[in-house]
């Protein structure tokens, strides 16, 4: 549900790390998915290694996940390409492979704003032809997670997790009826914790300029009433409700209570400063939960609420992000991949990674299941459904990539004090109006 850039330099070892050594055209095309078998570990005793890239994961749910799924299909390896949190650097890295038609990672995750972008680009084979031949059931997912993964027609991915923003906080520091319901509410507590129980801070969020920001600022957008694009494509951000969230993100961007470099602090940083006891309030995703109780590694192991974000004028929201996967077009082992990708996104993979990844599922059937509400039993939590039922979407554009870019540049602008938010706002409204019309 991060997400939320494109000006950024990518470093010479991400794009190494994606095998641009090997950029050898494939002859392999999104028609030759119709050949596969329907089950790759029985059709050769040849062994097969697969390449899947992904975000940082703080968890051990992708190694548990890759574990399964070897021991399932002992013919297929999956190495894991980690690529950087920042989902802005994912995004430039995939594309800087795929333009040059790399083979390789074979399998690799997708933010929910990206799937119409590489599907018209190229980038990924349709799964169509492997769903219908292996009669792989879609009605198992939530379907607005599945359409994210839709475009012209075609399934370009399948939804692994959904995600949106909610507040954690510590449970030893804060009272449950004392729980901040509003944004003041919260500026206040954090102010008035700081330093309780030796934490360091009051809040921690997500304001580096990249796309978790542009998330944190439409969750304060949306709960002033404002949006960056209405549901007509008209670029609506030059508004007294949408600059009124945006001076109160501002106002927590640059309070006393978050930490000095704020504008450093990606979902990585903020983890690690909440699991550490740093903070008595973050603002995250789902996963923190998991996260937070792992005993290997967490200092707060039972001391964690959930609840949904505070609330505005008009109310709480949350910006509705989640991640997918699909297939690279150039991969050499699509039958494989597809092995791979199916028990991924499928009720095994994403029960593992519900249990050590706390993510949330896309099959609705796992919220039901007793082993996941075990492991995370904020799944059945009111306040957990809530904060997921205040979800808001990210500007929906055919060139989101540019308009987030826009938000990330005038946003950090305005928290950096180079410009007002009024400036900034009037500057968003003038960029993103040129692009719309231009898409």
């Amino acid at each position: 549900m991060k997400k939320l850039k494109k000006a950024k330099v990518l470093a010479a070892a991400v794009t190494l790390s994606l095998g641009l050594a090997a950029c050898s055209n494939s002859s392999t095309t999104s028609g030759s998915a119709s050949n596969t078998n329907k089950s790759s570990s029985g059709s050769s005793n040849k062994t097969v290694t697969l390449i899947y890239a992904r975000g940082k994961d703080s968890t051990p749910g992708t190694t548990k996940m890759v574990e399964a799924f070897e021991k399932a299909y002992p013919n297929i390896k999956v190495k894991f390409q980690q690529m950087p949190s920042d989902s802005g650097q994912q995004h430039d890295a995939y594309v800087t492979a795929l333009n040059a038609k790399s083979d390789t990672p074979d399998v690799f995750d997708m933010d929910v704003v990206w799937p119409a972008e590489f599907a018209q680009a190229d980038y990924v084979l349709p799964l169509d032809r492997f769903i219908q031949q292996d009669n792989f059931d879609l009605s198992q997912y939530n379907q607005g997670a599945l359409k994210a993964a839709q475009f012209n027609g075609k399934q370009w991915a399948l939804p692994k997790f959904i995600d949106a923003g909610l507040l954690f906080y510590r449970t030893d520091l804060v009272p449950k009826n004392q729980v901040p319901k509003t944004w003041d509410d919260l500026y206040k507590m954090a102010e008035q914790d700081k330093g309780k129980g030796g934490t360091k801070f009051g809040y921690v969020m997500q304001a580096k300029q990249y796309e978790g920001l542009v998330c944190n600022a439409i969750e304060f957008v949306a709960s002033y009433g404002g949006q960056f694009v209405n549901n007509k494509n008209q670029v609506v951000v030059d508004s007294p409700a949408a600059i009124a969230g945006l001076k109160e993100l501002v106002k927590f961007a640059t309070a006393d209570f978050v930490p000095s470099n704020v504008t450093n602090f990606t979902e990585p940083e903020s983890d690690q400063a909440f699991i550490e006891g740093q903070t008595p309030f973050l603002r995250n995703w789902p996963y923190e939960y998991a996260s937070a109780n792992d005993k290997t590694k967490s200092k707060i192991v039972g001391k964690v609420g959930i609840a949904p974000l505070p609330a505005g004028p008009k109310g709480s929201a949350a910006a509705l992000g989640g991640w997918l996967a699909g297939i690279n077009k150039y991969t050499k082992h699509p039958k494989e991949a597809w092995e791979f990708l199916k028990f991924m996104a499928g009720p095994q993979g994403q029960k593992i990674d519900a249990i050590y990844g706390g993510n949330a599922p896309t099959i609705t059937s796992l919220y039901s299941d007793p082993d996941v509400l075990k492991a995370n039993p904020t799944f059945a939590d009111k306040n957990f459904q809530n904060g997921l039922n205040a979800a808001v979407p990210r500007p929906v554009a055919a060139n989101y990539q540019k308009i987030s870019e826009i938000i990330q540049i005038e946003v950090s602008k305005a928290i950096a004090g180079k410009e007002t938010v009024e400036q900034a706002a009037k500057n968003m409204q003038d960029q993103m109006t040129k692009v719309i019309n231009n898409q």
